[in-house]
């Protein structure tokens, strides 16, 4: 798994999943631990799914594809974790956790086929981007496929041009930013799936942005540093047309489900509580009778009393 991710562009982060969920983990302790039992019976169902898995990956090297075994292998260590999760602090602190747990999944590496459809998607999106980029700057371009003639320069859209890592690195930004500032599960979704066009858009940029370097400063742009160690100034143009659209999630929400409770004074009502009578501090305000009639002075009405005798007649 290190090999891979040291060797690979497309795998790059999976060194990282592990840190970020374990951090989420720490930040949330007092939430995710806050009940803490066994559950027996969920831990060996892991631990017996785990363990198959990891079997199968370990036991056939080459019968699915190159990852095909790895990615087995690593889908069964991560139930086997689970399991021992579930085995020390139960059912209730997995699903509090549930979301930095899920993101372990993240070390499990694709199969090579989904990561070429993945690239080739990439690279055609990129392509459409970067053609639409070069009208609206007054390039002339002659486009045959993912090749673009401009002046002096003839450049194609490659696999290691298709922005793979830096598209990962958006995608599980965007997966961390939905979880920490959002609270709803379709803000969420949204916010993931706004990051989709982003991810040809920012490369596009990149492609244009280096190829008309070249044209007008210095064709060295090409083969430079900007283009090959570059790729992080791009991922954050990528965060910023990101930024509007968390932005407007996050107003949307706060319109729904109303801003969070702010406490001003020791003592008084905020606006979330008013209506409850529940006052800051552990206290409940419980409400003051109503009578009917006028209250003045704020003391009970009085009601003449007529005296009887032993036999209940007036007197």
């Amino acid at each position: 798994m290190v090999q891979l991710s040291l060797s690979s562009d497309a795998h790059s982060y999976i060194l990282l999943a592990p840190f970020v969920s374990v951090g989420l983990l720490f930040m949330e302790r007092a939430r995710v631990f806050r009940i803490a039992e066994r559950s027996i019976p969920a831990a060996v169902a892991f631990f017996l799914v785990g363990a198959l898995f990891y079997g199968i990956g370990r036991g056939f090297d080459s019968s699915l594809s190159e990852s095909g075994p790895l990615s087995l292998a690593m889908l069964g260590f991560v139930c086997l974790l689970w399991a021992g999760f579930l085995l020390l602090y139960g059912a209730p602190a997995f699903r509090a956790g549930l979301f930095p747990l899920l993101f372990l999944v993240l070390i499990v590496p694709l199969p090579e086929a989904v990561w070429d459809h993945f690239v080739i998607w990439l690279q055609w999106g990129s392509g459409a981007v970067t053609e639409w980029l070069f009208y609206a700057t007054g390039t002339p371009v002659l486009r045959h496929g993912l090749i673009f003639s401009v002046p002096g320069i003839t450049i194609e859209i490659a696999k290691e041009c298709s922005g793979i890592r830096s598209a990962t690195a958006v995608l599980i930004t965007c997966l961390l930013a939905g979880y920490l500032f959002l609270r709803t599960a379709w803000t969420r979704s949204l916010l993931l799936a706004s990051a989709i066009p982003v991810l040809v858009i920012k490369n596009g940029i990149r492609i244009v942005t280096l190829t008309l370097l070249a044209i007008h400063v210095d064709p060295g742009f090409l083969t430079g540093n900007l283009h090959h160690e570059g790729g992080f100034v791009f991922f954050g143009i990528g965060l910023l047309i990101l930024l509007p659209v968390l932005r407007v999630l996050q107003n949307a929400e706060t319109k729904r489900f109303g801003a969070a409770r702010v406490v001003e004074k020791p003592g008084r009502l905020t606006s979330g509580a008013a209506d409850s009578g529940v006052v800051p501090g552990g206290r409940v305000e419980l409400p003051t009778p109503a009578f009917s009639g006028p209250r003045s002075t704020g003391e009970l009405p009085r009601h003449r009393v007529k005296p009887t005798n032993c036999s209940g007649e007036a007197i």
